[in-house]
C-alpha cells in the first residue's frame, strides 16, 4: 500500500463543486512543494478515495478542508488542521505548512477551524454552520428530484393533478404525487443529519423523528432545524445522564433502547409544543415576504441576486439558497426563481465571455468555461471560482451587478 507524507478530507454543502475543487488545489499545491498527498472527498455520490486507517496512521499531517462533518475523532494522535473547504481552494500551501506545524489532535476533542487545533475549540458558530450544511447537503437530492418530479407534472396543465379538474391526466398525477412526497422528505431528512452531525447515529435518529412532528404540525423547514439542533442537545443529555452506567454491560441497553426511546419521547414532546408559534413565524415571514413582492420585487431581485453571486456557493449564497427553500416547500416560487436565476448567471457569463473572446483566456480557462455552460445550466454557481479568483476586484462585483 501507498504510502503519503499528507492526507485529508474535503466535503462541501452540495457536494459537487467545492468539494472536488479543493481536493484538486491541495493535490496541486502538495506537489509544488514536494509532498504526496491523498484525499478523500465526501460528495453527493458518497465517500470516494477512503482513509484507511494505515494510511492514517503513516501520515505526517491531516489536513479537513470541509463545511460538513467527516468524522474528525479518526485522526486523533495525529497533526490536524480543519478549515472550512473555502480555505483549501484559496490558500492550500498555506493549509499544507500550518498542518506540518500543527499539534497533536485528541481524541473526542472538538477540533477547531482556526490556525491551533489544541488550543482553540471549533467555535459555536462554525459547528453550527458545519450542522447546518451537513443537513442542507443531504437534503439537496431529495428538494432536487421533488421539484422536478413536480415539475414534468405541469406539462399536463398546472391542474393536471387535480381529478376535478379539466386539465386532470392521471400520470400527471402519479408524477406529482411521488414528487410531493419526495419534496416533503426534505425537512425531516435535514432535521436528522444536523443531529447526526453533532450526536452521530443516535442524533439521526431523534433528529429525523423531530423533523417528522414538526412538519405534520406545520413547523416545516424552519422547524426541522429547530428539531434538529433540539435533538441533539437532548442526546448529548442523555449521554451524560446515564454516563455512569459502564458501557461493557450496558452500551447496548442505552444505544438500542434507552437513548433512542427517551431521546425521542423528550424531543418530540417539546416540538409538538413549539410546532404552534414556528408556524405562525412561518406563516408571518411567508407573509411579509409576498407583501415585499408585490410592492418592490426588483428590489428583492437585486438583493437576492447579490447574495447568490458574492461567493460562489459559500455561506452567503448558502443563505439565499436555503431561504428560498424555505419558501418553496411552503409554495412560494417566487424567490427561489430568483435565487435560480442568479445562481446560474456566473458560470453561463464566464461560458459566453470564453466563447464571444477566446484570445483572452488560456486553454485551460478556455476548457473550463465550456463546461460552465453545462454547470450553469444545472444550477453550479461554483464554476465560476477559477475566474473570479484571478482578477476578484474586477470580476466578483461583475456577477453580482450581472
Amino acid at each position: 500500500m501507498a504510502k503519503y507524507d499528507l492526507v485529508g478530507a474535503t466535503g462541501c454543502a452540495t457536494g459537487v463543486a467545492h468539494t472536488f475543487m479543493a481536493e484538486e488545489a491541495l493535490e496541486k499545491a502538495a506537489k509544488k512543494l514536494g509532498y504526496t498527498i491523498k484525499i478523500e472527498t465526501h460528495g453527493q455520490t458518497g465517500v470516494e478515495n477512503h482513509l484507511t486507517a494505515e494510511e492514517i496512521r503513516e501520515a505526517k499531517a491531516i489536513i479537513v478542508a470541509s463545511d460538513i462533518d467527516v468524522d474528525t475523532d479518526r485522526f486523533a494522535g495525529k497533526k490536524l488542521v480543519v478549515v472550512p473547504v473555502a480555505h483549501g481552494l484559496k490558500e492550500p500551501e498555506e493549509l499544507i505548512n500550518r498542518a506540518l506545524n500543527a499539534p497533536i489532535y485528541k481524541e473526542g476533542q472538538n477540533s477547531g477551524n482556526s490556525d491551533v487545533i489544541s488550543e482553540n475549540n471549533q467555535s459555536v458558530g462554525n459547528k453550527l454552520y458545519t450542522s447546518l450544511m451537513n443537513g442542507v447537503s443531504h437534503m439537496l437530492p431529495f428538494v432536487v428530484a421533488g421539484g422536478v418530479l413536480i415539475a414534468i407534472s405541469f406539462f399536463w396543465g398546472i391542474n393536471s393533478a387535480d381529478p376535478k379538474s379539466s386539465e386532470y391526466n392521471q400520470f400527471a398525477a402519479m408524477l406529482n404525487t411521488v414528487g410531493s412526497t419526495t419534496m416533503n422528505l426534505m425537512a425531516p431528512v435535514l432535521g436528522a443529519y444536523i443531529a447526526e452531525a453533532l450526536a452521530q447515529r443516535t442524533g439521526f435518529v431523534v433528529g429525523l423523528a423531530a423533523g417528522f412532528i414538526t412538519f405534520n404540525g406545520g413547523g416545516g423547514f424552519l422547524g426541522a432545524i429547530v428539531g434538529g439542533y433540539l435533538a441533539t442537545i437532548v442526546v448529548w443529555g442523555l449521554q451524560k445522564l446515564f454516563k455512569p452506567l459502564p458501557d461493557d454491560k450496558f452500551r447496548g441497553l442505552k444505544s438500542i433502547f434507552l437513548f433512542p426511546v427517551l431521546g425521542v419521547l423528550i424531543t418530540g414532546s417539546i416540538m409538538y409544543l413549539l410546532n404552534t408559534p414556528i408556524k405562525a413565524i412561518n406563516v408571518g415571514m411567508m407573509t411579509w415576504l409576498k407583501g415585499f413582492e408585490n410592492t418592490n420585487p426588483i428590489l428583492l431581485g437585486i438583493i437576492v441576486g447579490i447574495m447568490c453571486a458574492s461567493d460562489f456557493g459559500g455561506p452567503i449564497n448558502k443563505a439565499a439558497y436555503v431561504t428560498g427553500t424555505v419558501l418553496l416547500a411552503q409554495g412560494n416560487y417566487f424567490f427561489m426563481a430568483g435565487v435560480s436565476a442568479a445562481c446560474i448567471a456566473p458560470p453561463l457569463a464566464t461560458g459566453f465571455a470564453v466563447l464571444m473572446n477566446p484570445k483572452a483566456y488560456s486553454k485551460s480557462e478556455k476548457t473550463a468555461g465550456y463546461v460552465n455552460f453545462l454547470l450553469g445550466s444545472t444550477h453550479i454557481t461554483e464554476g465560476a471560482i477559477p475566474f473570479a479568483a484571478k482578477h476578484p476586484l474586477w470580476n466578483i462585483p461583475a456577477f453580482m451587478v450581472g
